[in-house]
């Protein structure tokens, strides 16, 4: 551990990371409560992470290739000061007091276009900063920062909101983070890259689908987030339960939207200092078959505190999937392919948050929220059970530091 600290570029890559993930979670703060708001309909927010997600589908190919062929810092600073872009213009337009809603929508779609390319261009250059043996517990590590940036972001943004009550403050916000992310990946000593071809061709772009597919451990557990996530989509509808069904206003729906990330991020703190050492597929297929029966006893709980703890309990089981799948792609991918490999795991990841927020919201708007998030867990525990015998191979992973 001692040498992930006195790693210059690592600390800073994590600073803006930290940051950035801080900014984007305190954005979506304000953007759901604004939207609900504004709408007071579930589907509002469905069609919010639909505008993210539409975009960084169609972009990922093309940015998993940018990663590959650019330097990944620079790409990155680009991205960053786009995402700063993207909060002063949310705050200008909820200052002038716009009720439409198409505005703040095409905002998102910039965010979603933003992602695309900031997403693997962030997971390729981490391989680049630490040595191979320092990779799992980088991994760990950063996750545990990660989450703990998604503790921070949502209490920020709904205390913020709770005490200014004025979004255009909360978005100013935000803006200013997301420089402060783009400052310190630029701070980042260059690193050196394999060549790689830079002619775009179809076969270049879609090198990482065919890489994924003929490695079917990394295919079974990037798709076996997919399922799960996007089915036990609770969180996208948080907005719901903090306003209407547990009365706790803005600021429980912070803490609400805190509690996964706390549960996340002491696990996440745990494996690096406890990495797993033998069964980590097994420990994953387990930990997502729990990821839903915590979704399904959120969907009745009426007590905030036990919905506090079922929400924590989430993000805790989460966070073994998030360890063995990005360990895998980062250990069994050869670097000059690493961005085109994240671009695909993060079209999944996509797929499973932002699609899975649009699900949400089109089946609370049928079903309401309480059955929506019911039915969601209860598919998350199928997809484990069929998973477990289509992919004997994700069974299998033991140790994750076998290339």
């Amino acid at each position: 551990m001692t040498s992930l600290f006195s790693n210059r570029g690592y600390v800073l890559y994590l600073v803006s990371r930290v940051a950035l993930m801080v900014a984007t979670q305190v954005l979506m703060i304000a953007v759901g409560w604004h939207l609900y708001e504004i709408t007071g309909k579930p589907l509002a927010l469905g069609f919010s992470g639909l505008a993210l997600f539409l975009p960084g589908f169609v972009l990922a190919l093309p940015g998993g290739h940018v990663a590959d062929v650019l330097d990944r810092r620079k790409v990155l600073v680009v991205c960053n000061l786009g995402v700063a872009v993207a909060a002063i213009m949310l705050s200008r337009i909820a200052e002038s007091g716009v009720k439409e809603l198409w505005p703040i929508y095409a905002i998102l779609v910039f965010l979603g276009a933003t992602r695309a390319f900031s997403g693997p261009a962030g997971s390729a250059l981490m391989p680049n900063l630490v040595p191979k043996q320092d990779l799992e517990r980088a991994v760990a590590f950063g996750s545990s920062a990660w989450q703990l940036a998604l503790i921070a972001g949502p209490s920020l943004g709904g205390v913020l909101y709770a005490a200014v009550k004025n979004p255009a403050i909360v978005y100013a916000v935000c803006g200013g983070l997301a420089g402060v992310a783009s400052l310190a990946v630029w701070l980042v000593p260059p690193v050196a890259q394999p060549p790689t071809k830079r002619g775009a061709s179809w076969t270049t772009l879609v090198a990482g689908i065919h890489y994924v597919w003929s490695n079917k451990p990394i295919l079974a557990a990037i798709s076996l987030d997919l399922f799960a996530v996007l089915l036990g989509g609770a969180v996208a509808l948080l907005p719901i339960f903090a306003k209407d069904i547990l009365h706790v206003g803005t600021w429980g729906f912070g803490l609400l939207r805190s509690a996964p990330a706390v549960g996340a991020a002491l696990t996440a703190l745990a494996m690096t200092w406890l990495p797993m050492k033998r069964r980590a597929g097994t420990t994953m297929l387990v930990a997502v078959f729990l990821f839903g029966l915590a979704t399904m006893g959120f969907a009745y709980s009426r007590s905030f505190g036990l919905s506090l703890v079922l929400l924590f309990l989430l993000g805790a089981t989460d966070m073994f999937s998030v360890v063995v799948r990005q360990t895998l792609i980062q250990v069994r991918t050869p670097d000059e392919m690493r961005g085109r490999v994240s671009a695909v795991n993060l079209v999944f990841i996509g797929a499973s948050n932002e699609l899975g927020e649009f699900e949400s919201g089109v089946t609370a708007a049928w079903l309401g929220p309480e059955l929506a998030v019911l039915f969601g867990g209860i598919g998350t525990c199928l997809v484990v059970l069929v998973w477990a015998f289509v992919f004997p191979q994700l069974r299998r992973i033991d140790r994750l530091d076998e290339a």
